[in-house]
């Protein structure tokens, strides 16, 4: 093989997507590891809509590692990013020894990588960025250096719902019990084929950077609120049970009652939280109320909302229910762009409303407090890129968009 030919870089790129948690995690047992205080389950977003994508670079060429998120060079010695990095080249390393023969030394298990990230949602805003970004990397990694098998533990040592998204459909964290968090993992509940009526819609209210982050804010909670350790231990684990019951009978009430509760009850822990912890603002008391209104004046729970660590809402409903709950939302939130602009993602029908409907949710029009919305719906899990030309780093191993 010509000299120069072995200097070019190989090179990786993936795709991973965002999970909204509809039992939600909050608080570590171990902070080294990320081991949860309760088990958690969410649904994973479909890439089409919310998604990380990764390109990983190998060369002995490369003097160091290094790392690129949405056009920006950052610190690659970050804690956790280091633990994914180190365990996936240990695993890697691992294979080669047993004497696997497709663990070829191709790559080379001592050559520096670089890593280009970006996100197509905002970052840091409640949008379980972490998550994606995680998942993504670990995935990514795993197959440049040929690693397979069980990567949700990796992935939780990276950021802890990142776990979850790697896979798709409805995905539990399994919290574990032994304390070198072995038995941590991520389990597919079912996959993203399973409940195709059930739709998502992301309400972003904010997509700066929320106040609190989420690390300091569970180390806070856990070190100070008495309804966090009630609720892990006395709450969480039968609603983790009937949260995957309604799951497998698609019985979106009982799901949609679970979700909002638990919404409700991991923002009860941050208000619990010593100092109090806000991470919903005005917008998001008013999505609230519009919900609650709304199920009220239909006779039934056709909607459903979950909070994150940030004030933007993720609404669960299913398909017949989209146009006329997004009609709603665009009236009592007039957007200052209409259309296509207001609703990315799947596409969404007009829908009447009626003059009945409007006077019974009776709440003042709050004037472009939702910047837009995503549609979306269930989504699979990371995947490869098969076409070069969407790698993020050029054939030498450098970005091809920086800020």
């Amino acid at each position: 093989m010509p000299e120069d030919s072995m200097d070019k870089p190989s090179i990786v790129t993936c795709t991973a997507p965002v999970n909204i948690a509809v039992i939600k995690y909050w608080g570590k047992r171990d902070e080294d590891l990320i081991l949860p205080i309760n088990s958690s389950m969410s649904v994973t977003l479909h890439q089409d809509q919310l998604k990380t994508t990764t390109t990983v670079a190998i060369s002995r060429s490369f003097q160091e590692d290094r790392l690129w998120l949405n056009g920006k060079e950052e610190d690659i010695t970050h804690q956790r990013l280091q633990s994914c990095l180190r365990e996936i080249r240990r695993l890697a390393r691992k294979r080669r020894n047993d004497g696997d023969a497709r663990a070829t030394d191709s790559v080379g298990l001592s050559h520096k990588v670089h890593i280009c990230s970006v996100n197509n949602f905002p970052t840091a805003a409640g949008l379980a960025s972490s998550a994606a970004g995680f998942a993504c990397l670990v995935y990514t990694l795993a197959q440049a250096f040929g690693v397979e098998g069980e990567l949700s533990g990796i992935a939780r040592q990276g950021s802890g719902s990142a776990c979850r998204s790697m896979y798709g459909g409805f995905v539990q964290w399994i919290m574990g019990s032994k304390e070198d968090g072995k038995d941590s993992v991520a389990q597919q509940v079912e996959p993203e084929s399973h409940w195709p009526e059930l739709r998502i819609l992301v309400l972003v209210a904010s997509s700066e950077r929320k106040p609190i982050g989420s690390t300091s804010g569970m180390q806070t909670s856990v070190q100070t609120s008495l309804l966090l350790q009630h609720r892990a231990d006395a709450i969480v684990p039968r609603r983790m049970v009937d949260m995957i019951e309604a799951v497998r009978k698609k019985d979106f009430p009982a799901f949609a009652e679970l979700t909002m509760k638990d919404s409700n009850q991991f923002h009860a822990t941050c208000l619990d939280t010593h100092p109090p912890i806000f991470y919903l603002n005005s917008v998001s008391q008013q999505i609230i109320h519009l919900v609650h209104r709304y199920n009220k004046y239909c006779g039934e729970t056709r909607v459903a909302y979950s909070f994150d660590a940030g004030p933007n809402a993720v609404i669960f409903t299913l398909q017949q229910f989209v146009p006329e709950f997004v009609q709603l939302v665009q009236h009592f939130f007039p957007p200052d762009r209409n259309g296509e602009d207001f609703i990315k993602g799947l596409p969404v029908k007009g829908a009447a409303l009626p003059m009945e409907l409007k006077q019974n949710i009776g709440l003042e029009p709050v004037p472009k407090g939702i910047n837009y919305i995503i549609s979306t719906k269930a989504g699979p899990g990371p995947r490869v890129v098969d076409d070069p030309s969407e790698h993020l780093l050029s054939a030498e191993g450098l970005p091809k968009k920086t800020v």
